[in-house]
């Protein structure tokens, strides 16, 4: 199925992305367009729809800039993330299977990986379904360059988009299903995300998010009010889900480890 695109200067202007450029074993260069007349670069099979860098807020956005953090994100970092943020055993694969069992992707759904990083839920959820329409979007450059690279050594196709999250480049109801991991927690603007993820998901589609929550610990808490200073935002599960709430999501069903929070969630 086509991937559409709403236009970036024309919010009634479609851009048709051509099937090719999904399929990462043959590199795709070249342009896209709406027939607005804009146009928009394609490298290495990533559309991009910024063009120039972005202006950075924080200190956590600027440094998902650098190749170096893009490149060591996932093997060094993500992998063993969980574990050591519940306190307790929590392998990559125990959360990859509750990703899997609540977005639950279907044959020829669209499925959104919302601030993908190097699309560690987008290539999980192509692998338990690969005729699933998988798009990983993030405003990184570089991590959409690692995740391209994954990707392809796993020869998992899907689409990557260079695109901002405050405004989603896609028509109404355009996803059956939108993951987003730990990347809650380093928007600065996060109502207006989550806003344009409430407009852009089905009616009966699926969110599965996984976020850092406020420690208990005292210890815990100067670590993240430290944090805080480079722009990474911690909420109690009460106050992460009343931004839900607020955004028009319904709690389905939540999964508290540590200060590590997955929470399924529903347009209401």
């Amino acid at each position: 199925m086509t991937l559409e695109l709403r236009s970036p200067i024309d919010e009634r202007a479609g851009i048709s992305i051509p099937d090719e450029v999904s399929i990462l074993s043959t590199p795709f260069n070249g342009t896209v367009g709406s027939k607005e007349g804009d146009e928009y670069q394609v490298k290495n099979n990533i559309i991009d729809l910024l063009g120039k860098e972005p202006e950075f807020t924080s200190i956590a956005q600027s440094t998902n800039h650098w190749k170096l953090t893009a490149a060591i994100y996932e093997d060094i970092w993500r992998k063993r993330s969980l574990s050591l943020l519940s306190g307790e055993e929590f392998p990559i694969e125990k959360e990859h299977e509750l990703l899997i069992d609540w977005t639950a992707p279907e044959e020829d759904g669209f499925y959104l990986d919302l601030g993908c990083s190097t699309a560690l839920y987008g290539r999980a959820l192509k692998a338990a379904q690969k005729k699933a329409n998988i798009v990983a979007l993030d405003f990184s450059y570089q991590m959409l360059e690692e995740a391209r690279l994954k990707a392809e050594a796993d020869e998992t196709d899907m689409y990557f988009l260079r695109a901002d999250g405050r405004e989603l480049p896609f028509f109404s109801k355009t996803f059956d299903g939108i993951v987003m991991g730990g990347t809650l927690n380093e928007l600065t603007e996060v109502l207006k995300v989550l806003y344009e993820a409430k407009r852009v998901i089905k009616d009966d589609g699926v969110f599965f998010m996984m976020h850092l929550t406020k420690s208990d610990a005292w210890y815990g808490r100067l670590l993240q009010e430290s944090a805080a200073i480079g722009g990474i935002h911690f909420w109690t599960v009460d106050e992460s889900n009343k931004l839900f709430n607020q955004a028009g999501f319904n709690v389905e069903e939540q999964l508290v480890k540590g200060i590590v929070c997955f929470t399924k969630l529903t347009p209401s």
